[in-house]
Order: structure tokens, then C-alpha cells, then sequence
């Protein structure tokens, strides 16, 4: 029986999976890590630290009693957003960590590019506007704060592609990887953009000159490393992708108008279009799937999941059982908070607890609970939390549509939040769509895999999948979701009104 493995290289964590020709999960492993965070606002990770990841992974896979080693036909990489890059040197070794996508350094070059650059001609070319999160802000910092490594850098290289080198021997970067760095990637030509780039300050020449399509073949796995990993050797390496778009394919988005939310620690909203509106505060770079004619535009909250985790760890003492109640603190909060109506009894909760990326696009601001009383207690300070991510959700999407999108009438929701049938709800009556969610876990590795069969002719990603079951989760009604109209407009106006006293606390802050 003929498989493929498709690999995920997350944040905190990678995992991989064995696939085969009918799209069953055979296998899967996963292997955490942490995230380095040595300054406020810096994330950053070393690749080795992901290479022993994915080679953990694909052995124990390999290891599983349903897996035959040698029926594996190719292997596709998805990875994080690898934000600067990995600077590489000659030799292809890493020469500093690579500042990922959370990682918010590079404000005084986002300051700059204000300042000197035509914000609309950027927009134009890129299809993308200027922030610390977009890669080219922080490869700008890198030369400006790090000569010494920017002198020894050869290329920058987003994590799948460096993965895929070590494999394969081969250096390339897909358009979607290129096209998530921002402001040096024409998305209308589907190239590297050389004036963006002389007009920044950067070098082409460290930029990979092979562009290639997400589901083409890199190279061929190495003998070295077939022998190491105890996999076929010559078998193809394919590119692979951003794990957002990568998660999207894998959960059914193929054509225009599809569209996903993936909630875990941050939050993905995005839909498959084929124009963009850089104005409208969202992030547009070449599909997975149909590179050449389809984009991936999304829109996301920094801490959707991650909001959830630090009002249980905060509010709850870290304790993961609840004093009154024998169950997990979760499952209290859940019945307790379920009984409450829309709208918590009067509270609304800005999901801005690391700065936020789109449509608010704002390093300074902050989040914060409004409209706290004596009344109020954790029940409904957690329904406020699960509110204002879908809140967040709802502002993303409808930044989409004002680019004239249109989505299609059902939104599927993948990621940890799917295990809660509220937060289902909740996301049905703000958005005033039916949600669907899939009975089988649906990720970034299982996208991997589809275009991992894709180039080997094992699977097709246009058909109509056969790897899992969708589900109906929950259905907007009438009642709730008006509440949540007249909160959505309040919850619109809370930013803007309260931005200079974010921005304010923020200086006070740092000073």
C-alpha cells in the first residue's frame, strides 16, 4: 500500500503523519518545544531545534505497526510562519535564531518604512501593507541591528524550505512561504518584487532565486538521510507551505469563496479569493493549491486560544480542577458560562494581549475586560473571553468581504477551540453562520500530506476529500445573534476610542 507523510513544524510544537492513497490516517506523531522569547516582544527559535523535531516525528511514524517504511512515496513539509527567515551562511548553517511570527522587534523599521516609503505603491505591488509581524520588517532589523550576522547571511530561508535542504540537498521557497513575507514579493507577477526590494534597503541576492509552487518537487531525498531516517531513498521532497494555508487545505478550501478559521493558540480566518484590497487590513499571498491562479487572504488574532489559557492560568490560579466542582475547571466554566445570555451580563473582552495583527494591525495595543462589576464572576468573565475572540473573527471576516469576496454560507472551524460546543455556538450566532467542524483531527500536516499525494498522483486535493467526516456543530438563531450585532459595534468602537491610552500605558511601560 502506497503512503506519503505529510509534516507540520508548529510553533511549540511539529508534528507528522503517515497518509495513504484513500487519505487514512495511519500513523502520527508529534514532539513539543518552546518558544524563546529573551526580550519583551522578541520570539524567536533556533532550527535545530525543529530538525530534531521532524526527524523524531517521522521515525517514531515509521515505527507504528500499520506502516510499511518502504511504501512511503514522497514527503511535504508546512511550517510556521517563518517571519525573517533562517539566516543561513555558505554553507547553509544557521548563523542566528530566525525571529518568527510573533515576534514584534521590529517597530523602529516599520516607523521607517512609514516615513520613506509609498505606502500605496507597497500595497499595489505587494498586496500587503507594513507591520513588525511581515518578514521584510524584521530582515530589515536584522541588517540594521545585527551587521555582523547580516554580512555572514547567504539566504533566508522560511522554515520549510530550510527542512527541505537538509533533506533534499536542493534550496527553493514556495510562493505561499514568499508571499507571507511581505513587501518584497509581487503578487501580481508571482516574483520576488527588485524594486520593493532596492527600495527597502535589501538584498535579492539573499532571497532564494527558485520560486516554486507548493506541491512541486524540490529535489530528492538524500541517501544519507533515507538511510538515517530508515526511509526510501530518491523519494520526492515536496515544497510545502505556510501551516495556516496548509491547515485550510486540509480542511476542504480548494475554490474561491471556501473558507476556515483555525483557532488554536492564535487564530486563522481565511478564504480562498483571486484579487486583493490591501487596504481592508488583511494578509494575501499565493494558495497552496493553485498557486498560479488562487490566493490565500486571512486575517488573525494573536491570542485567540492563548486568551483562554491565560484567563484559566490568571484568574484560576493555574489550577486545572475548580474548588467547588469535582470536574476540570474547563468543563465548570463551560455549564456555568453557558447559561449565561449573550453579551455576559453587560462585559466585553478585547482579545489583545500581545498587540494585534489584522484588521487592527496595532504592536501597542492591549486587551482588557470592559464593564467589570461586584456582579460579575469567572463564568462570565470566561463567556467574555470566547465572545471577544469570536468578536475578532467576526471583524476579520467582514474585512473580507468588503474586499468583495463572497464567502460560502457555512464556516468550518478546525483547531483546539473546536472541542468546545459553546465556543461553537458562540461563533454561529456572531457570525450568523452555521458552523461545521470535523470529527477527525484536521491540521497543517494532514495539508502537507495531500500535496505530498498531489505530486505523487496518490491523492487528489480538488476532490471532494475523503479523510474526514464533517459536522454540523451549531446553528445561528435569530435572538442571539442580534445581541451580538449591537456588542460587534460597541466592540468596534472600544480600539479606536481606547488607543491613545493603550498607547500611553505602552510608553509608560517601556519607559
Amino acid at each position: 500500500m502506497d503512503t506519503v507523510i505529510g509534516i507540520d513544524i508548529g510553533t511549540q510544537s511539529t508534528k507528522a503523519l503517515v497518509v495513504d492513497r484513500d487519505g487514512r490516517i495511519l500513523a502520527q506523531h508529534s514532539h513539543g518545544y518552546r518558544v524563546d522569547t529573551p526580550r519583551p516582544l522578541w520570539a524567536e527559535q533556533w532550527p535545530q531545534v525543529w530538525w530534531e523535531a521532524v526527524q523524531t516525528c517521522i521515525r517514531a511514524c515509521l515505527a507504528a505497526s500499520d506502516v510499511d517504511p518502504d511504501s512511503v512515496r514522497a514527503l511535504c513539509v508546512s511550517s510556521l510562519y517563518g517571519g525573517s527567515g533562517i539566516p543561513v551562511d555558505a554553507d547553509i548553517r544557521p548563523v542566528y535564531p530566525c525571529l518568527i511570527w510573533m515576534d514584534r522587534r521590529a517597530e523602529a523599521q516599520v516607523q521607517w518604512v512609514r516615513e520613506h516609503i509609498d505606502l500605496g505603491r507597497l500595497q499595489a505591488v505587494t498586496g500587503n501593507a507594513v507591520d513588525s509581524y511581515y518578514g521584510f520588517t524584521k530582515m530589515m532589523w536584522l541588517r540594521d541591528e545585527c551587521p555582523a550576522v547580516w554580512a555572514r547571511t547567504r539566504y533566508l530561508l522560511p522554515p520549510n524550505s530550510y527542512v527541505n535542504y537538509l533533506l533534499s540537498g536542493e534550496i527553493a521557497i514556495d510562493h505561499c512561504s514568499a508571499g507571507n513575507i511581505g513587501g518584497i514579493y509581487d503578487l501580481q507577477a508571482r516574483e520576488w518584487s527588485a524594486e520593493m526590494i532596492d527600495a527597502l534597503g535589501l538584498d535579492g541576492d539573499r532571497l532564494p532565486a527558485g520560486l516554486v509552487d507548493s506541491g512541486a518537487r524540490v529535489g530528492d531525498l538524500l541517501p544519507a538521510q533515507a538511510d538515517s531516517l530508515g526511509l526510501p531513498g530518491g523519494i520526492p521532497i515536496v515544497a510545502g507551505g505556510v501551516d495556516a494555508a496548509m491547515a485550510t487545505l486540509a480542511a476542504g478550501a480548494t475554490e474561491p469563496g471556501n473558507h476556515v478559521a483555525m483557532i488554536g493558540t492564535s487564530m486563522c480566518w481565511g478564504v480562498i479569493n483571486q484579487r486583493v484590497d490591501a487596504d481592508q487590513g488583511l494578509i494575501s499571498m499565493p494558495h497552496v493549491l493553485n498557486s498560479a491562479r488562487d490566493l490565500y487572504t486571512f486575517g488573525g488574532a494573536l491570542t485567540a486560544g492563548a486568551s483562554v489559557s491565560w484567563f484559566v492560568d490568571t484568574v484560576c490560579g493555574g489550577d486545572t480542577r475548580d474548588a467547588n466542582d469535582d470536574g476540570n475547571v474547563f468543563d465548570h466554566l463551560e455549564s456555568t458560562a453557558r447559561e449565561l445570555a449573550p453579551g455576559a451580563d453587560g462585559l466585553l473582552f478585547l482579545p489583545y494581549l500581545m498587540g494585534e495583527r489584522s484588521p487592527v494591525w496595532d504592536a501597542h495595543a492591549s486587551g482588557g475586560f470592559f464593564g467589570v462589576s461586584l456582579y460579575h464572576g469567572r463564568h462570565h468573565l470566561y463567556r467574555a473571553v470566547l465572545e471577544g475572540v469570536a468578536l475578532a473573527l467576526r471583524h476579520n471576516m467582514e474585512a473580507g468581504t468588503r474586499q468583495g469576496v463572497t464567502l460560502d454560507p457555512g464556516l468550518i472551524v478546525v483547531g483546539g477551540a473546536a472541542r468546545s460546543d459553546l465556543w461553537m455556538q458562540i461563533i454561529a450566532d456572531v457570525t450568523r453562520m452555521p458552523v461545521h467542524t470535523y470529527q477527525e483531527n484536521v491540521e497543517a500536516a494532514l495539508g502537507a500530506a495531500l500535496l505530498a499525494g498531489q505530486c505523487t498522483g496518490l491523492l487528489d486535493p480538488d476532490a471532494p476529500l475523503r479523510h474526514g467526516t464533517l459536522l454540523k456543530r451549531a446553528e445561528p438563531t435569530d435572538e442571539a445573534s442580534r445581541q451580538y450585532d449591537e456588542l460587534f459595534e460597541l466592540y468596534r468602537q472600544l480600539y479606536p476610542t481606547l488607543r491613545p491610552v493603550m498607547h500611553r500605558l505602552n510608553a509608560i511601560r517601556s519607559a
